[in-house]
């Protein structure tokens, strides 16, 4: 059906709304909005559904939140599941909460009980959930840290993380297969709360989720001795993160957190940011603003659904702050964890880290001076989830923390996703350890270069929007692939991983051995000296992303080599 017909379908089934009706017929004169709208279904991806919220078969509303949430129904029922329910959070977006009950009344419909938080909850959270609830599965309704007009509806499964192969294209070909809006069910609220299959949750799993959260603390006492004198500045960014983030730092004792004003309620606009994403310095203009007021040790900042962590800290020569990325903080967090629990003996026999292939080389030489196993995986946090999985299968290793460069870590397995409640938390007791011992964070950060090399990261990203600019993102990485560089400026590639053909070829000898991860659309290039380069083409925007890390002998040294590195990459594309 051409998007014509389909944008007068809508506007004559009985099946849609008032509402939704007199939204498309506002746009009936808008030839370029009706096909946007209607060109394509929102597409139903491994992650889920993510896009603009509105009218349309190509936008995020009741319909297409209902219709993939049959899919899933559908997919549960063909399992065997449905006895055992699932659980559903939702952010502080534009009707979070109504595309939850949507999601919610739907799987009711299908005689499947959903377990609806009362209010929004971090994404973390419903990880913890599913499990804590025995759920088959799990929905988040969030889109992360996108521009306010966005929203989205993530699926977990049973295990806690979100959803791999190939569970991943089964639950997408089940709502692939739903072609008739109509053949979608759902059913009154009252009706499906009286029959018992709409249930809300709230409390109770807040407090277990927080005992679970402070179980991974090593040094309580440390904390105790400076609680009084560390001052921690955070922002949720008008998300989830305030009251859980407040609740286990005060629990623990935390005296002074200051938490931005503009920034702490629900605020589905994001007003006072251009974007609610941790990784933009301009997210931190009011959260520095309070921290120089307030002289404090720390600035943290959570995205709205409270998985990835952002952090600036105070430089005691300069007096300014300075910003940490996701492996810095990550490498921080993991480092002490690892320190502190071999100096403590409670380190777990056969210990493992897993990190993603774009995260920091500086993991591999923290993991090896503590003796501990280092597993890479694909880049996203359910792969590190699925080694949990993995570990308590097979008992073969014991995870004892996980990160990515996108800002997000795990410290325990309470969550099988990236948490930023946790890593607030375990990021404020490093302070306190630094506090104590008359330093920062950022001069624990010098001291680790120091010790493990001066390891620095950076990406380079090309935006190609609309069908030319997809096939541009395919034709570079079919350049690559089929004729990849013999170098980059004056460092030689030693071996070329393919991940979509599952190979690694020495260059120098041409032998051929398998990557042993899932086939996956990634190119990556090892070079001399600890440099690296990844080639990526972005799973949710108009993107080809380059990843380069390099190791240098000074913070001079490591800038000058990463900027060099990707001057030679733009010569080579």
């Amino acid at each position: 059906m051409d998007y014509r017909k389909q944008f007068q379908f809508w506007l004559d089934n009985e099946y849609f709304d008032e509402e939704t009706k007199k939204e498309l017929l506002a746009i009936r004169n808008d030839e370029k909005e009706i096909e946007d709208r209607f060109y394509k279904d929102l597409e139903f991806g491994t992650g889920g559904l993510r896009g603009v919220i509105g009218a349309g078969t190509n936008r995020m509303n009741v319909y297409t939140v209902r219709k993939a949430s049959q899919g899933l129904a559908n997919y549960i029922i063909k399992k065997g599941g449905q006895k055992k329910g699932v659980a559903i959070a939702y952010d502080s977006r534009r009707m979070s909460p109504e595309f939850a009950d949507t999601a919610a009344l739907c799987l009711n419909a299908n005689g499947i009980e959903a377990y609806v938080f009362d209010s929004l909850r971090p994404t973390p959270e419903l990880s913890f959930a599913v499990r804590k609830l025995h759920c088959i599965a799990g929905i988040v309704v969030t889109a992360s840290h996108n521009p306010p007009e966005y929203n989205g509806y993530k699926v977990y499964w049973e295990d806690g993380a979100q959803i791999t192969a190939p569970l991943d294209k089964e639950i997408i070909g089940e709502v692939n297969d739903i072609t008739d809006y109509n053949t979608v069910k759902t059913m009154d609220k009252d009706a499906a709360i009286e029959a018992g299959l709409y249930h809300v949750i709230g409390k109770e799993i807040d407090d277990a989720y927080m005992a679970e959260l402070k179980k991974q603390i090593i040094h309580p006492e440390v904390i105790a001795e400076v609680a009084e004198d560390i001052k921690i500045v955070y922002t949720p960014l008008c998300g989830t993160g305030n009251i859980p983030v407040r609740r286990v730092l005060s629990e623990l004792g935390f005296k002074n957190v200051y938490v931005v004003p503009e920034q702490e309620n629900p605020d589905p606009n994001f007003t006072t940011l251009d974007y609610p994403n941790p990784e933009d310095p301009k997210a931190f203009t009011y959260a520095l603003r309070l921290a120089k007021e307030k002289d404090a040790d720390i600035v943290l900042a959570t995205d709205p659904d409270a998985d990835r962590l952002g952090v600036y800290a105070k430089d005691l020569k300069t007096g300014e702050y300075v910003p940490f990325t996701g492996n810095m903080s990550g490498m921080l967090i993991a480092e002490y964890i690892l320190r502190e629990k071999t100096k403590t003996g409670t380190m777990p026999a056969n210990p493992a880290l897993v990190t993603t292939i774009v995260t920091t080389n500086m993991a591999d030489v923290i993991t090896k001076a503590y003796n501990v196993k280092m597993i890479e995986v694909l880049t996203g946090f359910k792969f590190i989830g699925e080694q949990i999985k993995w570990f308590e299968r097979d008992n073969s290793y014991n995870y004892v923390f996980g990160l990515e460069e996108s800002y997000g870590c795990l410290a325990g397995t309470h969550s099988r996703d990236k948490d930023a409640c946790v890593a607030v938390m375990c990021l404020c007791e490093v302070a306190a350890y630094c506090k104590k011992e008359g330093k920062t964070l950022w001069d624990m950060m010098v001291e680790m270069y120091e010790k493990y090399g001066y390891f620095k990261e950076t990406q380079y990203t090309i935006t190609m929007k609309g069908v030319d600019g997809a096939k541009q993102i395919q034709d570079i990485m079919n350049k690559l692939r089929e004729n990849p560089p013999k170098a980059f400026g004056d460092l030689k590639v030693l071996r070329f991983r393919d991940y979509k053909e599952d190979k690694i070829v020495d260059m120098e000898t041409g032998a051929v051995t398998p990557t042993g991860l899932p086939n996956s659309n990634v190119l990556y290039f090892e070079l001399p000296d600890n440099c690296w380069c990844c080639a990526r083409p972005s799973g949710t925007e108009p993107k080809i992303k380059f990843y380069m890390g390099v190791k240098g002998n000074s913070m001079e040294d490591a800038a000058a080599k990463v900027e060099k590195l990707t001057e030679d990459l733009k010569a080579v594309l």
